[in-house]
Formats: C-alpha cells, structure tokens, sequence
C-alpha cells in the first residue's frame, strides 16, 4: 500500500509514482484497506513533490484479481477523500477498457449522491 517516486525516463512526464496493489485473496486480508493505501499514499506524494494532477491505472484489478466493482469504489472514495488535502489540481484514472469505464462511472454516481 506504499508508494515511491522516480524520475520519468523519457516518458512526457516528470515523475512516475510506484506502487503495488494487494492481491485479492477473498477480501478478508485486509485488500480493501491497503488498496485505499495505494491511492493515498501516490496522492500524497504527489502533493509532496509539487505535481498538479496525477493519473491512476484500476490498480490490483488485472493480474491481481481484485473485483473491479470493489476497486472502483474504494479507488474512487479513496480519492475524493485525498484531493480535498491535497495540492493536485487533476486526477485521472486511466482505464483498459468500456467495461471498467462503466463500472467505474457507476461507482462515481454512488460516490456523488
């Protein structure tokens, strides 16, 4: 649920946030809560390092098997808790495809209501 940061290579940023999701093992583990840690965590240290936005994959939910209904949730509270802190002054979150965008624009509107 740490992050890190680096310089970007050559990539048209400056700095590249690391971090590692947890893997799903049932939700029992305590996934939810390191996984809110993951977003947290780039978020603050983003701030710390001055960055005006951020862009987040659907951390944990490929290889790692976290239900993207789930992640959507958390990542998406997650964030709407942290940027009321934080220096950012936009917050993407990048997503492989329509499926996880409709699931993740579901989890917004319960997020907003």
């Amino acid at each position: 649920g740490e992050a890190v940061i680096t310089t970007a290579g050559r990539l048209p940023a400056e700095y590249v946030i690391h971090t590692v999701g947890p893997v799903w093992s049932g939700g029992n583990k305590g996934e939810p809560e390191l996984l809110a840690s993951c977003y947290s965590s780039s978020m603050r240290i983003a701030g710390e390092y001055g960055c005006g936005s951020i862009a987040f994959p659907s951390i944990s939910t490929g290889a790692y098997r976290f239900p993207v209904e789930r992640a959507a949730l958390i990542a998406l509270k997650t964030i709407a808790d942290e940027i009321k802190e934080s220096s950012l002054t936009e917050v993407r979150v990048v997503l492989f495809s329509k499926n996880d965008f409709d699931i993740y624009s579901a989890a917004l509107e319960k997020i907003v209501e």
